[in-house]
């Protein structure tokens, strides 16, 4: 979403060496912040004697620009669902032919392919979720499924507000709510858009990827959120509640995927193969607080995480999903006009 699921990444790598003082090679991950456990590092690193290096990023677009600059040192990187095409049109990725590994039969029918990756040439799955609202109850107890929260929010939340400044998603939650099409092109629907954005934007305490503290400590009240950050911060201030916008809400899957000049591709087809084993795509999920797609994790997860409400969208409510998607040029040109302009 998809994104860093804190707010705040880690600015410097993390190195995690083999029990062996000679590491029979290294891979380098490349990943949002604090969406990695330490201890899946630890343990492919003990497995495979491999000297383990992440270093994190905090959006989509930061890390294709390093990737697209060349030099990177990385093996592996996490995209976003709606961002593969964009690697792959420009030979980023390396066709590492997942459905032909050992463990590919453990990924859910329903993740075994994916509208960007149908025949899965490129990536496994990580984590999946969704991306709607974040509310205190205990400022406001009203509907919070519902995009008004943050496009015509109630009294007791103007001003604690707080906005992701994730581009796409913002406009296609809006555009959904005014019952207009994602990656439209319709001048008329898109000027709806940038004028109720703009006009909301009054009640915004914040566009930003904010803190967890911000929430701990009731400084914002409400947020366009991720389902698994929104766990995190239910598990440290349990006024807080997540609820999926009726008018619409995103639902999107970051994926594993080796990178085309990848220095160490044999230990990142190992990685790959690896995330795919039910006991380590649970360390993933009760890590970032996500599903995964992984048959027979549940095994290993913790139990309140399976249980968790942000996890399991209401029944009446899974008609809403929008899939996240990368618009065509046109739409993705003036979806950039309407961001400028609102976060200027």
């Amino acid at each position: 979403m998809k994104r860093t699921h804190t707010g705040t990444a880690l600015a410097a790598g993390l190195t995690l060496l083999a029990q062996s003082a000679t590491a029979e090679g290294n891979l380098n991950v490349y990943n949002f912040g604090l969406y990695t456990p330490p201890d899946l590092l630890e343990k492919f690193s003990k497995e495979y004697d491999v000297e383990v290096t992440l270093t994190d990023f905090v959006a989509n677009e930061e890390a294709i620009a390093r990737i697209q600059a060349g030099g990177h040192g990385m093996d592996v990187i996490i995209v976003s669902g709606y961002f593969i095409p964009a690697y792959v049109d420009q030979g980023l990725l390396m066709e590492s032919n997942p459905a032909g590994m050992e463990n590919f039969h453990n990924i859910a029918d329903q993740w075994k392919s994916i509208p960007t990756d149908p025949e899965r040439k490129y990536t496994v799955p990580w984590v999946w979720g969704t991306t709607g609202v974040m509310v205190n109850r205990k400022v406001y107890d009203g509907d919070i499924n519902t995009a008004a929260i943050f496009l015509d929010p109630p009294e007791e939340l103007k001003g604690g507000i707080n906005i992701v400044p994730s581009m796409n998603d913002m406009i296609d939650m809006t555009l959904s709510y005014i019952g207009a099409e994602p990656c439209t092109t319709d001048r008329e629907s898109l000027s709806k858009a940038r004028d109720l954005l703009l006009s909301a934007k009054e009640n915004w305490a914040s566009v930003d990827y904010p803190s967890f503290e911000k929430f701990i400590n009731e400084d914002l009240s409400a947020s366009v959120f991720w389902s698994g950050a929104a766990a995190r911060v239910r598990g440290l201030n349990d006024g807080f509640a997540y609820g999926w916008p009726k008018d619409g809400y995103m639902k999107w899957m970051d994926n594993l995927a080796i990178l085309a000049d990848a220095a160490n591709v044999e230990n990142a087809k190992l990685f790959q193969n690896f995330v795919m084993e039910p006991e380590n795509a649970a360390m993933i999920s009760n890590y970032t607080m996500y599903n995964n797609a992984i048959t027979g994790s549940e095994a290993f997860m913790d139990p309140a995480l399976i249980s968790a409400p942000e996890l399991e969208v209401p029944e009446d409510l899974q008609g809403a999903a929008i899939e996240q998607t990368l618009c065509a040029p046109e739409a993705q040109d003036l979806y950039t006009r309407i961001w400028t302009e609102l976060t200027r």
